[in-house]
């Protein structure tokens, strides 16, 4: 009998401490992946991209499911989701879903770390909302970001969720097939998964979450064999730690026929971790010794030198506008040197009114608000102008088309920049030709982005450098003004640990 299984989608990453927040038209723009989708879009616009929905449908092909799209959405990572488009889409979405009719399951893709002005949970009020409206019998499958902070709401409200196993997430779609596997095992069963949920007692910075290198490489090496025994299904989040709420933690969830094998499997796992929690430290620079230390490299080197800017990444809630590492370059004379994406409507729009071979002065940094990022003004050169609409050719977008407005590739001594008028983090090498640079002819590549980058960057590139330059993405919890974590958490693997404020005596 043929199954009728709803689909969506509605992420967000939320970095509580970032300067802007997720409004509406960010969820219109989306994110660098696909825009707000109703209905067959979601299905037409998702085919062959690098989402989880986009997995799950070529499940349900195989499967011969009937598919009711409904509605996707997703905003660039960013301060908190705006109470009035959380309730837009929100609301949409669980009218469509009433009006879907009879079905025997439903996916949605989700992150995992969304905070709204109104609620801290927000991945928590949406599966609520929609077992609120589906009943208690028809099983909910999620799939999840690697950097979610999963809840026990969240795991109450939903069947089964199953999280990215790479960062870089070049997973997404893959993630979503096997989300799509679980929920039909949950439908033929008829009965639904024992669970099992962790927290760990510890935060890991960014880029020390990287796949590619270790411990986080065995780790999800061996996440991967649990499931050859009697698990449905495993998870590790290790998650998003910028948001200030009490979940905001790594996490494990293990689904399987019972539940002291659900149990064990997550307390075995958790175990693994915490024996490898100093392994996850790793090695980061001030701007101008990361800028002198690429100089040296280079200079024998046959590739590139990548520098990742990872606390001004967008993809981390970053604006992708602070010039720290930029003044670096220049006070030192860089050459050979590209960084991207500076994202400054005015500024391009400043270039297209010059036009190319023109000199323009700008004011670049300093709107962050963050300690240490202050402006810097120069004059530069306009080199090549563009519409910024491409097609991104690495795996982490996945053939995504990008429209980022008015573009422009700027030099300034040795150094080029690419100017941008819409955020995404610069996490495949199109981001570069698009404005006529080459980045495999380059000295040194600086890439606002903590991790993603990789994906297409590491075949390219000499050696992979991670720099401290002032932004809003802290590389260390314990830099920022946290007040509502778990008390005792250490703010980094094997770091202090996190004391909640003590509340004044009344009187």
């Amino acid at each position: 009998m043929t199954k009728r299984v709803a689909v969506a989608g509605f992420l967000h990453e939320t970095n509580t401490f970032a300067p802007s927040p997720a409004t509406f038209a960010h969820f219109e723009e989306g994110g660098g992946h696909i825009p707000l989708s109703r209905g067959s879009e979601v299905l037409s616009r998702s085919k062959g991209v690098n989402i989880g929905v986009a997995g799950a449908a070529g499940f349900a092909e195989a499967a011969g499911w009937e598919l009711v799209p409904l509605l996707w959405a997703v905003a660039i990572p960013s301060a908190h989701v705006e109470k009035d488009a959380f309730e837009q889409i929100l609301g949409d979405l669980i009218e469509r879903l009433k009006a879907a009719g009879p079905l025997d399951g439903l996916y949605i893709d989700l992150h995992g770390a969304m905070v709204c002005e109104h609620l801290n949970d927000g991945e928590g009020e949406i599966l609520a909302r929609l077992r609120a409206a589906l009943g208690p019998d028809v099983p909910i499958a999620a799939s999840l970001d690697l950097h979610g902070n999963t809840t026990r709401k969240m795991v109450e409200a939903s069947d089964v969720m199953v999280a990215y196993r790479t960062y870089p997430h070049v997973d997404m779609a893959e993630t979503g097939y096997r989300t799509a596997v679980q929920l039909e095992a949950l439908m033929s069963r008829g009965k639904p998964f024992k669970k099992a949920f962790r927290q760990l007692p510890f935060l890991i910075p960014i880029p020390w979450q990287c796949t590619d290198i270790e411990p986080a490489k065995s780790l999800y090496a061996d996440l991967a064999e649990l499931e050859a025994g009697k698990v449905f299904s495993a998870s590790f989040l290790m998650g998003f730690p910028a948001a200030d709420f009490a979940d905001c933690c790594p996490s494990v969830l293990v689904y399987a026929d019972d539940e002291a094998t659900a149990a064990a499997a997550a307390d075995g796992f958790v175990s693994a971790v915490l024996e490898k929690e100093a392994d996850f430290n790793g090695e980061a620079h001030e701007p101008d010794a990361c800028v002198a230390l690429a100089q040296t490299l280079s200079r024998s080197a046959e590739k590139p030198v990548v520098i990742a800017d990872t606390q001004d990444n967008p993809g981390a809630g970053g604006d992708s506008n602070t010039a720290g590492i930029l003044r670096a370059l220049v006070k030192a004379d860089a050459q050979k040197a590209a960084i991207g994406l500076m994202v400054d409507p005015q500024a391009a729009q400043k270039a297209h009114d010059a036009g190319e071979g023109a000199d323009v002065t700008l004011t670049l940094g300093g709107k962050s608000g963050v300690a240490g990022d202050e402006p810097f003004t120069a004059t530069f050169t306009v080199e090549k102008l563009s519409d910024g609409e491409f097609t991104a050719t690495g795996p982490f977008f996945g053939a995504s088309h990008m429209s980022l407005g008015l573009s422009a590739c700027l030099k300034i001594g040795g150094v080029r920049v690419v100017f941008a008028s819409r955020k995404v983090q610069l996490a495949d090498q199109s981001m570069y030709r698009f404005v006529g640079i080459e980045p495999t002819e380059q000295a040194i590549l600086v890439n606002k982005s903590s991790v993603h980058f990789r994906a297409d960057f590491t075949p390219i590139a000499e050696t992979i450098l991670v720099c401290k330059s002032p932004g809003p993405m802290a590389l260390l919890a314990s830099d920022l003004p946290f007040e509502n974590l778990k008390d005792g958490i250490r703010m980094s693997p094997c770091g202090p640990a996190f004391r909640a404020p003590v509340p004044l005596a009344a009187g």
